[in-house]
């Protein structure tokens, strides 16, 4: 499986997933160890024709929402479309407030929605093929400008969307429990210490997110975290 190909706003060459597994495996036996238990990589890259701000508005509708609720309510909102197609910028400025609160957005959300939309017409959201030939960085720049749009939501888009190989997204929690289960830690470690820790990844950081957001399904995750958690207790006492 490749995991993508040149990118010419990065210059980095994407490795095959096989590979990727091996770079991470080389840095050390923590990693070695991760690598073997979880298997090989498999990324879950969505639609490569789907807009980023489509992409947006998806990862809006389902924030802290399950799934199951947030694929409704995602779905209703396409449905507002014409002939099947997701609604275009213009067409969800022209809609009735009410209308996108029929599909389940909150208030909140709603003004989001709306707010992605007119970023969409005057650019501040890229199309496509614009937002290629731009940095990670500086799509982060731009889309966090964003009302309701934050850092994590772009590096979700960077990921899984645009399929960016050396994006470490250190505000997630698992991830950071990631980290902690990697490193024996006794408590959750903080942002920074995931962003220094990760740097040994570069530039296939994304790919050592995927690893350790398989954390949390290992048989010994919750064994291991509730250990420490329970040592961590013990030394206050």
């Amino acid at each position: 499986m490749s995991i993508g190909l040149i990118h010419k706003a990065e210059e980095k060459v994407f490795l095959s997933a096989a590979e990727a597994g091996t770079f991470l495996s080389q840095i050390d036996k923590r990693w070695e160890r991760l690598v073997q238990l979880v298997g090989d990589y498999r990324p879950v890259l969505t639609n490569p024709s789907k807009e980023p701000y489509e992409e947006l508005i998806q990862a809006v509708a389902g924030q802290q929402l399950h799934k199951k609720a947030a694929d409704t309510i995602y779905e209703r909102f396409k449905s507002l479309g014409t002939d099947g197609h997701f609604p275009s910028p213009q067409k969800i400025l022209e809609m009735d407030l009410e209308k996108l609160r029929s599909c389940g957005f909150s208030a909140r959300k709603t003004e989001t929605i709306r707010s992605i939309a007119e970023a969409t017409i005057t650019g501040v959201v890229p199309s496509r093929k614009a937002a290629e030939a731009l940095t990670d960085d500086e799509l982060i720049e731009r889309l966090t400008k964003i009302k309701g749009i934050g850092r994590w939501t772009v590096e979700m888009l960077l990921i899984f969307s645009l399929n960016r190989p050396d994006i470490m997204p250190a505000d997630d929690l698992i991830i950071r429990n990631g980290f902690r289960y990697l490193h024996n830690l006794k408590t959750i470690p903080t942002k920074k210490y995931v962003l220094e820790k990760s740097e040994i990844c570069a530039p296939y950081r994304s790919v050592a997110a995927w690893y350790l957001w398989k954390t949390a399904k290992l048989p010994d995750y919750v064994k291991v975290n509730s250990k420490l958690t329970k040592l961590k207790r013990s030394e206050t006492l």
